[in-house]
């Protein structure tokens, strides 16, 4: 699925989808009805959020959008907010793919790192993908859930920053 798969910036008018698109996903893991109720407004993609939130999507050669990711807030740390799989295209690549498209876009725009908060069941991916767990979170959507705190580290651009900052005075 990979050669096919291509990743683009989201349009506006595409947030209902998106959102349809991360419940789905959330779904996948077998959430049961009052908890997927809990996470809609935290799943929901305004129109007029779309590009402040960096929104990318990987989208089929027939048009379909087979997934959803977000890179928020401002260098030199921002967020991974969103990252979603349509569950039909789940361990195709997909996910893999919206990773590696929100670590070169952190990279370009100056980030040295980035964090989230991890559903449990995507932490092995997560790790996959060279994210480490940094402690915990209390969920957005539910009281007294708590998430998988991860962090990456962008490399390069961490290297940069670092060479760029002198020294503390002794």
């Amino acid at each position: 699925m990979r050669q096919t798969v291509r990743i683009r910036a989201a349009r506006p008018e595409e947030a209902d989808q998106l959102s349809a698109l991360a419940l789905r996903s959330k779904a996948h893991w077998g959430y049961d009805e009052d908890f997927m109720a809990a996470c809609v407004a935290e799943l929901t993609v305004r129109a007029h959020e779309v590009t402040a939130r960096r929104t990318a999507v990987a989208e089929a050669p027939d048009g379909r959008l087979l997934g959803l990711a977000t890179l928020e807030g401002r260098p030199p740390r921002g967020e991974l907010g969103l990252l979603f799989v349509d569950p039909d295209a789940i361990g195709g690549g997909v996910g893999r793919l919206l990773f590696d498209h929100v670590r070169a876009t952190a990279r370009a725009a100056g980030f040295t790192r980035f964090g989230w908060a991890a559903d449990p069941n995507a932490v092995p991916f997560y790790e996959a993908m060279g994210g480490r767990r940094t402690g915990s979170v209390p969920s957005g959507s539910l009281p007294g859930r708590v998430l998988p705190l991860m962090e990456l580290e962008l490399g390069a651009a961490a290297t940069e920053a670092r060479r760029a900052t002198p020294p503390a005075a002794g």
